[in-house]
């Protein structure tokens, strides 16, 4: 019989950042003020990867175009150590552009986050 082709589903990372942050969807009850007591409880890592083009297989050199993947993960401290959640959904940030007024003449970019896939997280055990 056939044999089928699997292609390789890897790609490569051009650059990654992590902040500890609030919920970037609730800013409105801030946590900075607990810093002016003791160590602010950030519950989140934001974790942005910028991906390289990815080659498509077969002969028409088809790609796709670079593009940035995003993720929330939740953490706690427990007994003096972080725990990270170990799934978490990675996410791409979708645009669309919207007509801000009823004659067209301004628009607005309004972005919706859209799951892709998930980020699976394992503690590496010395």
């Amino acid at each position: 019989g056939e044999e089928d082709t699997v292609a390789q589903e890897q790609f490569t990372v051009k650059s990654a950042r992590w902040i500890l942050s609030e919920d970037p969807n609730e800013r409105k009850d801030s946590l900075w003020i607990w810093g002016l007591f003791k160590e602010p409880l950030y519950p989140f890592l934001l974790l942005q990867m910028e991906i390289d083009e990815i080659a498509l297989p077969g002969e028409e050199k088809d790609s796709i175009m670079p593009f940035k993947l995003f993720a929330q993960i939740n953490h706690r401290r427990e007994n003096g150590e972080v725990i990270l959640s170990p799934n978490t959904d990675l996410k791409i940030k979708k645009k669309e552009t919207v007509k801000a007024d009823p004659f067209g003449a301004a628009t607005v970019d309004v972005f919706e986050e859209v799951p892709v896939g998930k980020l699976q997280l394992q503690p590496i055990v010395k």
